[in-house]
């Protein structure tokens, strides 16, 4: 049996913001998700779903537990080596698409991977693929300005994926688009993960979107529990 391409092991995490007011925000938290598993996390505002998905993608550190990602454990790594791993093995998607105002939607996708070590070339064949994939490569000479708001986000999907990750953590990624708009974006973003069979965990205040994930699972007084 493969390894899990995520495994968090009893994660705990508390914000010191000055005595009485510690804050524990995980408690002995533990996920696991396998390679081309879609999963699901729904938690309340303030639950900390963004604390567990910076923990997960090597952006923050646990004060207890491990992280191990494609059987490898993360947890001890010099700063330099998780960044090196935050490039290559993980995506991230927020709900705000952040993309690079100056540059196109396809120079967007195309910088991440030379700052990667691929060739112009190689980067833009990969980012057009992309862009085509998700229904907006007529869009590529476009910078982010001229695009909707769904368009927006299709494109940063494909930004955070052009280095051929094996995981993907987004964080609420249609939560500022209309229910129309979110309902098609998360067709693609759902298209474009089957269609690589990367391991994903994708928090959602939405439940039927969530429905429509292999498993969901909840974010409930600092630990993670079956849905």
């Amino acid at each position: 049996m493969s390894n899990p391409t995520l495994d968090l092991r009893g994660l705990t995490k508390t914000y010191n913001t000055g005595k009485p007011n510690e804050v524990r925000v995980l408690q002995g938290a533990d996920l696991t998700v396998a390679p081309g598993e879609i999963v699901a996390l729904v938690a309340p505002s303030g639950a900390g779903k963004s604390t567990l998905l910076h923990i997960a993608g090597l952006l923050d550190t646990p004060d207890a537990g491990t992280v191990t990602i494609a059987g490898a454990d993360m947890t001890k790594l010099s700063d330099k080596k998780r960044t090196a791993v935050r490039r290559g093995t993980v995506g991230f998607i927020y709900q705000f698409h952040h993309l690079l105002p100056e540059f196109t939607a396809l120079e967007n996708i195309v910088l991440p991977q030379l700052a990667n070590g691929v060739s112009d070339g190689a980067a833009r064949d990969r980012a057009m693929s992309l862009l085509d994939r998700v229904g907006v490569g007529e869009r590529a000479s476009h910078r982010p300005a001229a695009l909707s708001g769904g368009e927006q986000q299709r494109v940063a999907f494909c930004r955070a994926l052009a280095n051929e990750p094996t995981l993907l953590l987004a964080d609420e990624p249609t939560g500022n688009l209309d229910p129309e708009t979110s309902d098609r974006v998360f067709d693609a973003l759902m298209g474009l993960v089957r269609d690589t069979g990367l391991a994903a965990v994708i928090a959602t205040h939405n439940l039927e979107l969530a429905a429509r994930m292999d498993r969901v699972v909840r974010l409930s007084n600092g630990a993670v529990e079956a849905q």
